[in-house]
């Protein structure tokens, strides 16, 4: 389960990235409070986090282009420190109070625009950490748990920090768990990367990895199913507080439980993943997956009581991790290396950058037709959603299948070729 951690760059990037998580996780539960402590306004709260997330729709294509052009060694320093210097203003501006929703919007724009850049870095150079293709798998499912053990842990200790200190040093912890991650990156050692002598432009490197991406018919399944997913997810978070208070009777410790719920189901899904040791099989697990996240969905919709509930949002967290760290991982496989950056930055685009989206549509919707509907269109979605990709999932091998051979994951028998027989059996998935 633990075998990327095999690789001393990996290790040195995960143990680093573990402080930083926990700190970015203060810092987004601090915000929301803070901002709701200034104006008491559940439209600024979402146009704070509307804020924060629009960046990554519109920019992540772009910063794809650029991640397959610069170094991304260097390139993560930079983002990183950026964050670093985001987290520090907010710091002081809070601390000697002249911090106003104002620049706490234009910080979180700003962070949003780092992040743009910082995420499809981090995704493609996990493959320049990670020598071992075998290993990538495992190391995407440890950099999926990492991510939400951060969850469980940098909120609960957000609350106590804020009750004790203020909104600040949850701030100013996360300044300084930035200095994990720079330390890391400073100790990792990588072979450079073969790059091309000339680039096209930026729009034309943006077109060639839009029709690479959407010409190769697995890519594009598989990022569809990630933007629908993705979307259908969202109004369950946004009307979460909804939910607790007017269905569950309850207050800010049942919001607090139930997003819990959710992040030990996605933790379990991430362990899941990690104990797996090859991808042979990823397919029908996404099919599930998806089928999992809009049973979890549903059912929470129509949960009475609050134990219904948070089970069918552990289940709605397994389902969202294994989905989207099982797409993550074909797209790391079967992507060519001189586009990883941009198929990476798609991928980002399709799950959070359609959080902006699915937040109004939510708050729309439920204002016309209730919350309880708005989240049932969701969860039937994604189950409609998981069918159609495993409806096209024996389609979908038969383009995969000669990468997998190249890649030495699926064996040459004598002829150089596999039966279709043999490549549909269960054991292949």
């Amino acid at each position: 389960m633990l075998r990327a951690l095999a690789h001393r760059n990996f290790r040195l990037f995960f143990f680093g990235q573990g402080v930083s998580l926990i700190g970015t996780w203060m810092q987004q539960v601090a915000t929301t409070w803070l901002v709701y402590e200034l104006e008491h306004s559940t439209f600024l709260l979402g146009l704070v986090g509307f804020a924060s997330q629009i960046p990554t729709f519109l920019v992540t294509p772009l910063a794809g282009v650029f991640t397959d052009r610069w170094n991304r060694h260097r390139a993560l320093m930079v983002t990183q420190s950026l964050a670093l210097l985001q987290a520090a203003t907010l710091t002081l501006l809070t601390l000697f109070e002249r911090i106003n929703v104002s620049n706490l919007l234009a910080l979180s724009f700003s962070l949003g625009l780092v992040n743009a850049f910082d995420i499809p870095l981090r995704q493609a150079f996990l493959t320049e950490m990670v020598g071992k293709p075998e290993d990538r798998a495992n190391a995407i499912a440890l950099n999926s748990s990492l991510f939400n053990g951060a969850r469980l842990v940098g909120p609960a200790l957000a609350g106590l920090l804020i009750a004790a200190t203020g909104e600040w040093f949850c701030f100013l912890l996360n300044a300084i768990s930035y200095l994990a991650v720079l330390i890391a990156l400073s100790l990792i050692r990588v072979a450079p990367r073969e790059q091309r002598s000339e680039h096209p432009s930026v729009l034309a490197g943006l077109k060639e990895g839009l029709g690479y991406a959407f010409r190769f018919p697995p890519i594009r399944a598989i990022l569809s199913l990630v933007a629908l997913v993705g979307f259908s997810v969202i109004p369950v978070s946004v009307l979460l507080p909804i939910f607790a208070t007017q269905s569950f009777g309850g207050g800010a410790n049942t919001l607090g439980l139930l997003t819990a719920a959710q992040g030990v189901g996605s933790l379990v899904g991430a362990l899941y993943l990690a104990s797996r040791r090859t991808v042979l099989g990823l397919g029908k697990r996404i099919a599930a997956a998806a089928v999992i996240v809009g049973i979890g969905i549903l059912g929470f919709s129509w949960a009475c009581d609050f134990w219904t509930g948070a089970a069918m949002l552990l289940l709605t967290g397994f389902g969202i991790m294994v989905q989207m760290a099982a797409c993550n991982t074909i797209l790391q496989t079967i992507v060519d290396e001189d586009k990883r950056g941009r198929v990476m930055s798609l991928h980002a685009m399709a799950f959070m950058g359609t959080a902006p989206l699915g937040s109004l549509a939510a708050g729309a919707l439920a204002d016309r037709i209730g919350s309880p509907a708005t989240v049932r269109i969701g969860g039937a979605a994604c189950v409609l959603g998981g069918l159609l990709f495993l409806r096209q999932l024996t389609q979908l091998r038969e383009h995969i299948r000669p990468i997998y051979v190249r890649a030495g994951i699926l064996p040459e028998i004598a002829d150089g070729m596999e039966t279709a027989n043999e490549l549909a059996s269960p054991r292949r998935g």
